[in-house]
């Protein structure tokens, strides 16, 4: 029995889980309900590799380790090559890297103000530099994160930060739980409890119609990352099912397990592949304190 079909099983329980979760976000203006269909039943983490949360990319070095990009001023609008490495307790780049959530290296970025939320797909050469192509799309100050586990090390996140100069205004934004890209809606259910284990929950549709053939994406279907606001702490939120085979579909549930270090504001960022094109729904959530 495939992933999509074991999912119906479970949508009634899911539903008086998630049902008070929901009309919170109604109470702030979101649209209409997308029917919701649980994933499957069996969880655990241990098969996406370590969790990333040995530190939060506030700091450039942790473990030993440190994030050394080769340049931290780029001109906004202008494509680039962005390039940064990995050095060890001895000094000396590292070229080890453990595989974790489908890649040895995970490289985002993001505009201070939590927006132009980018995850790159570096590439590794001989001497350890990791190599991708980056446009910073207006100026500011943009906080570039490494999430990594070096082979026999921690798993850590590292970040630092890189200038695009020329004018800058914040953009606001508003507590939301449902997000709009190309044509699909995404809802997010589910309270981030500060130190606790909390089920978080995302529905797809698309036109109104419930996407039930989502497609793994860097090992799971979907990949969920957080940002606190007023730190840019960095959280990634482990899926809450096992790794799917390439071929396994699902939907339109993505369930994840969060544990957020605080109370505060975040930003989410929802990475979802469908008819072969991985697309990113954003959503600000406020996080009360207890």
């Amino acid at each position: 029995m495939n992933t999509a079909v074991r999912a119906i099983g479970h949508a009634v329980a899911l539903a008086l889980v998630f049902g008070a979760a929901w009309g919170v976000g109604t109470a702030v203006g979101d649209p209409e309900p997308i029917p919701a269909v649980a994933p499957p039943a069996h969880r655990g983490d241990h098969e996406h590799g370590p969790p990333v949360a040995a530190s939060d990319g506030l700091s450039a070095t942790a473990a030993g380790y440190t994030l050394v990009p080769r340049e931290d001023t780029l001109a906004p609008g202008v494509p680039a090559e962005f390039a940064v490495t990995v050095t060890g307790p001895d000094g000396r780049p590292v070229t080890g890297f453990d595989v974790v959530h489908g890649r040895a290296l995970h490289l985002v970025v993001v505009r201070r103000d939590a927006v132009g939320f980018q995850h790159l797909d570096p590439v590794m050469g001989p001497d350890g530099t990791w190599r991708a192509p980056l446009l910073l799309p207006a100026g500011g100050v943009y906080r570039v994160y490494a999430d990594f586990v070096p082979t026999g090390g921690p798993a850590l996140t590292l970040g630092t930060d890189l200038f695009a100069p020329g004018d800058f205004t914040p953009i606001p934004l508003p507590p939301t739980r449902v997000a709009r890209v190309e044509g699909y809606q995404v809802r997010l259910d589910g309270e981030l409890v500060p130190g606790t284990d909390a089920p978080v929950f995302a529905t797809v549709s698309r036109d109104g119609v419930a996407v039930t053939d989502l497609e793994p994406h860097l090992g799971a279907f979907g990949q969920l990352i957080a940002l606190r606001r007023s730190d840019l702490a960095y959280l990634r939120i482990r899926p809450a099912a096992p790794a799917p085979a390439a071929t396994d579909r699902s939907g339109p549930g993505i369930a994840f397990t969060a544990r957020v270090p605080s109370a505060g504001g975040y930003r989410l960022f929802l990475e979802f592949r469908h008819g072969g094109v991985v697309r990113t729904a954003e959503f600000t959530v406020d996080t009360p304190a207890g």
